[in-house]
């Protein structure tokens, strides 16, 4: 009996616990696979300085023009230190989302998609990569090399009328005090989580159904991941840089994704032909 509760306990909690603290350390794996591995510099070393620039002006205005009204604003619901934090946060909040209609939708997302293949590329999965793209031999000893021209439609991530309204709708949360803001991110973070994959789904050749049925049964993992990610956008000045690197997250994690998957495939096909020739296992 005693055993039966502590498998019940690792299905319910420990395992549920362990997945989700996996998730929430994507997106910083993104950045350090992102600075290792130098061959992905190129992709956006032309569009990162333009991406730094833009994010810094929208900032500066936005502090200067709106800054002390939306403070004065949030003391009328907190108290006087944590109108202050969550003015910061509602500032930056609004940058990156300023800052990424402005930049992502025009200029980011062909850089992503790169991202997001040389990754799987590099981590031995171009077999899903040469559904929408040519994937030259590996003599180049380079990934991004290795990509030709798309040809299919490829997009990282859609644009989501629905995520933005949300985004809009939820943006009062930050008149809670202290709370408000953690709340914010795990609300937007449950939309923004699984859209962060759908390059992964289109190469997995998912319909709607498909998709919404993998996200649902890793929700909380989804949900952490688009937190921790959208808390990286409201770093002021490098949100654009952590733009990039979400793309190389996300593909981390598609590869061990992946790896599981094919790993209980074979398990599966192995006990099928043992089962199907016993004698023919035998010693």
């Amino acid at each position: 009996m005693s055993q039966l509760r502590v498998g019940a306990a690792q299905r319910v909690f420990i395992y549920p616990t362990r997945d989700v603290f996996f998730a929430c350390l994507y997106p910083l794996k993104g950045v350090l696979y992102f600075v290792a591995h130098p061959f992905l510099y190129p992709l956006v070393r032309a569009r990162l300085l333009p991406a730094i620039l833009l994010s810094t002006f929208v900032l500066m205005n936005l502090f200067f023009f709106t800054y002390l009204p939306q403070v004065a604003f949030l003391a009328l619901f907190h108290r006087t230190g944590s109108a202050w934090v969550n003015g910061t946060f509602l500032v930056l909040g609004e940058g990156a989302a300023i800052t990424a209609i402005l930049f992502e939708c025009f200029l980011v997302d062909e850089s992503q998609v790169d991202i997001f293949d040389a990754v799987l590329v590099h981590k031995g999965y171009e077999d899903l990569v040469k559904q929408y793209r040519p994937v030259s031999e590996d003599s180049l000893n380079n990934p991004v090399l290795r990509l030709g021209k798309p040809t299919k439609s490829s997009v990282y991530g859609p644009f989501s009328l629905r995520q933005i309204v949300e985004f809009v709708v939820l943006l009062p949360l930050s008149f809670v005090p202290y709370v408000g803001i953690p709340l914010f991110l795990l609300l937007t973070g449950y939309r923004a989580g699984p859209l962060q994959h759908w390059r992964y789904f289109k190469l997995r050749d998912f319909d709607r159904k498909q998709r919404n049925a993998f996200a649902k049964t890793r929700r909380w993992q989804y949900t952490w991941y688009g937190a921790i990610y959208l808390a990286l956008q409201l770093i002021p000045v490098l949100s654009m840089f952590f733009l990039m690197t979400a793309a190389a997250s996300s593909a981390l994690w598609a590869a061990d994704l992946e790896t599981q998957r094919r790993r209980q495939e074979a398990s599966v096909f192995e006990a099928a032909r043992y089962t199907d020739n016993p004698e023919g296992n035998a010693v």
